[in-house]
Formats: structure tokens, C-alpha cells, sequence
């Protein structure tokens, strides 16, 4: 790993990105970490930890592909402004409501659903703004560093967030993650837009969303990896009802044990990400290796008999977890025309997280009605099969649709919005 591993950092309104972005998601993990032991410390059900994920994303469910056409017919940057800010007030409500203990569970499920809501608007913006910030050839590493910065920030925020919450008490976390939010409108404020490489902007109009429908069904380099991502996106990407439930449950512990397992889940992904980072291109059948890998990763986690080892474990799911995400949205990227990356990824985040509404009550009813280790296995294990069924189907793709260097990304995403 070399210069190459960080050149997309080298473009200042990236670098700002990615700054802000740092600061802020690791607040967000601060808050993740607070509202699962919250909501545990009013029901301790895994249920109701379930539910409360599937409030929280239930809006990307129902609404997550209206949201990459608003993304694809506006400025991002502006769309940006408006979601970090609301989203900024909804984590300082829930730090007076905890503060004052005036919280209970019907609040938390509307707070969450309020927040998924804007992220409805405010993911596709946040991943299809990064085409916009480098040039064409770092836009598969810039992708990956996304991936790393999320996972760096994972690391501190969940670390942070454990012991804040078991020594200062929950609202703190959700107070610093509100205020979180200023490095992001700071960071946006800051960049240059003459640098800015803005995707052309499609003429509001009916039928844009089927549109999109229709481009994705009928291009296999995208449908394909969508479907790995919505089946293993609802299975395996439960971490934040499975590991509150796996710490609190079967080794007896609190807000801090679940901290250190999110940060050494996190410290694995920085690896795997910066691996990815380094690489020049994509393959298609890379996708199904990472899923067979991170699929044995997550069941040997299930099935780990210490707590020591369930660390030692962790670091290869998270390493997993960075190398799937970061291929399946570098692949996506590349292969959607500019005017159709909101939508497309839109989908992605419907896939990934909008899937958690039916994924997160599953795996918390799995976790408390046939213990908590149960909650990985129901991941772990589809995720292989995944990747095993889908690896020969890749292949074949790879061989008829190479994936594109780099450095062209963008006539092969443009040739294919013209067939």
C-alpha cells in the first residue's frame, strides 16, 4: 500500500468530504451504540431492539428509490444541507429527552423513524456526491475510502460511544452526535464549487423512478449485485441488534463490551478497506468471494466459544464487512450511467439498509427465542450460500463485460445509458 492507496485525498473538495464525513459518523456510531443499550435498558427485549432498527429504516423501505430521483434532479450539496441539519436537531432531541428521562420506547420508535426518513434523501445524496468531488480515475478509490472512513469512524465512535454511555450516561452520546453535525455543514461550506464535476441533472418529469427500475432490471452488472446486497443486506448487515445481543446476553456485559466489539469490527474493516483501496479495479466475481469470505467470518463468529476469540474473530468479519460494501458500491458505481447514479444507488441503500425493516425484527426474535449466537448464524450462513450460488454467474459476467479500468469509468457507464 502506497500513494495510490490515498489518491483520491489528494483532491481538496474530497478531502473535506472525508474530513467531515469522519467526524460525523463518528457521532452517529456514538448514538447507535446509545439508543441499542437505551432501548434495552427500557425493554430488555431483543425484540424490541428489532423493531426499534426497523423504525429507523423503514422509511429507506418504503420510500429509498424517491430518494435518488430527488438526488439525481438536485444539487447534492444543497440536499446535503438540509438532511446533516436535520438530522443534527433529531440527535439533540433525543439528548434532551434521555437527559430529562422523560424517554420511553414509543419516542425512541418516532425519533428513529424520523431520522430514517431523512436519510431517505440523504444516502443517495452522500454516495452520489462522490463522483461529483474527484475525477473519473479515483472515483473507484474514493469509493473505497468512503468505506474506511466509516469503519475508522466506528472504531472511535463505538469506543468513544461504550464508555461514554457506561461512565457519563446515554445523552451525552446523542449531544455529541448533534453537534457532530456542524463539521459536516462546515466542511460542505468550505468547498470549491467551480471543482465540483456535477452529473447532468435530468428535467423533472413523470416516470422517472420506473426509469430507473427499468435501467437497473435490464442491466445485469447491476440487478446481480443488488440482489446479493438485498438478501445479505438483511441476514448479515444486523450488527446493531446481533452484537448488543451477544454482548448483553451470552458474555454478560454492557454499552462498553458492545463498544469494544463495534471497534474491533471496525479496526478489521480500516485494514480491509485500505486493502481495497489499493486495488486498481474491480472484477465482478471479486463480489462472491468477499461474500464466501465474510459469510465463514460471521459463522465462525456465531460459533465462538470465548470472548477472546470472538474478538480475534471480529477483526475478519469486519475486514469482510469494508470489502463486500466497497466492492458492491464501486461495481454499481461504474457501471450506472452519470444521470442514473442517485437512482442507482438509491437502490443500494434500499438494498442495504431500507432492508432492515423485515432483517432486524428477524434477527432480534432469533437472538432471543434461540440465543443470542443464533442472531450471527442467521447471517453467516446465507451469505455464504450467496456468494457460492452467485460466483460462476459473476464469472460469467467478468468474461462478457470486463470491468472497466479506472480511468474510463465513464464512457462505459455512458455507452450503456445509450444501448
Amino acid at each position: 500500500m502506497g500513494r495510490a492507496t490515498f489518491a483520491s485525498l489528494s483532491t481538496r473538495n474530497y478531502r473535506l468530504y472525508f474530513i467531515g464525513q469522519l467526524v460525523s459518523v463518528s457521532g452517529t456510531w456514538m448514538q447507535t451504540v446509545a439508543q441499542s443499550f437505551l432501548v434495552l435498558q427500557l425493554t430488555h427485549s431483543g425484540t424490541a431492539l428489532g423493531l426499534t432498527t426497523a423504525a429507523r429504516f423503514a422509511p429507506m423501505f418504503l420510500f429509498g428509490p424517491w430518494g435518488g430521483v430527488i438526488a439525481d434532479r438536485l444539487d447534492k450539496r444543497r440536499v446535503l444541507y438540509v438532511t446533516q441539519a436535520a438530522s443534527g436537531l433529531l440527535a439533540a432531541a433525543f439528548a434532551v429527552l434521555v437527559g430529562t428521562h422523560v424517554i420511553n420506547l414509543p419516542m425512541v420508535y418516532v425519533l428513529a423513524g424520523m431520522l430514517g426518513f431523512v436519510n431517505v434523501f440523504d444516502n443517495p445524496a452522500r454516495q452520489s456526491i462522490i463522483s461529483e468531488l474527484v475525477p473519473p480515475e479515483q472515483l473507484s478509490n474514493a469509493v473505497t475510502l468512503n468505506s474506511v472512513m466509516v469503519n475508522m469512524a466506528r472504531i472511535f465512535g463505538a469506543a468513544f460511544g461504550g464508555v461514554i454511555a457506561a461512565g457519563l450516561g446515554l445523552a451525552l452520546c446523542f449531544g455529541l452526535n448533534a453537534v457532530s453535525f456542524v463539521a459536516v455543514l462546515i466542511t460542505l461550506a468550505m468547498m470549491s464549487s467551480g471543482e465540483l464535476r456535477q452529473s447532468p441533472r435530468p428535467r423533472r418529469e413523470r416516470g422517472q423512478l420506473r426509469a430507473g427500475l427499468r435501467y437497473v432490471r435490464s442491466t445485469p452488472q447491476l440487478a446481480l449485485p443488488l440482489m446479493m446486497i438485498a438478501i445479505i443486506g438483511t441476514l448479515a448487515w444486523e450488527f446493531q441488534v446481533s452484537l448488543p445481543l451477544v454482548a448483553d446476553n451470552t458474555f454478560h456485559g454492557g454499552a462498553g463490551m458492545y463498544g469494544a466489539m463495534t471497534s474491533v469490527m471496525g479496526a478489521g474493516a480500516v485494514v480491509g478497506g485500505l486493502v481495497s483501496a489499493a486495488k486498481g479495479r474491480v472484477r465482478m466475481r471479486g463480489l462472491a468471494t468477499a461474500a464466501i469470505g465474510w459469510g465463514i467470518a460471521i459463522t465462525a463468529a456465531a460459533l465462538s466459544p470465548t470472548l477472546p476469540v470472538l474478538f480475534g474473530v471480529l477483526l475478519f468479519v469486519g475486514y469482510g464487512s469494508v470489502t463486500f460494501n466497497s466492492y458492491a458500491k464501486t461495481a454499481l458505481q461504474l457501471a450506472a450511467a452519470p444521470q442514473m447514479r442517485g437512482r442507482v444507488m438509491a437502490l443500494w441503500a434500499l438494498a442495504w439498509l431500507g432492508s432492515t425493516p423485515i432483517g432486524g425484527p428477524i434477527i432480534g426474535w432469533a437472538g432471543e427465542h434461540f440465543g443470542a449466537r443464533s442472531s450471527l448464524l442467521v447471517g453467516g450462513v446465507p451469505t455464504l450460500v450467496v456468494g457460492l450460488v452467485t460466483y460462476p454467474l459473476l464469472a460469467r459476467l467478468d468474461r462478457g463485460h470486463p470491468a472497466p479500468a479506472p480511468e474510463s469509468a465513464a464512457e462505459p457507464a455512458a455507452a450503456s445509458a445509450r444501448s
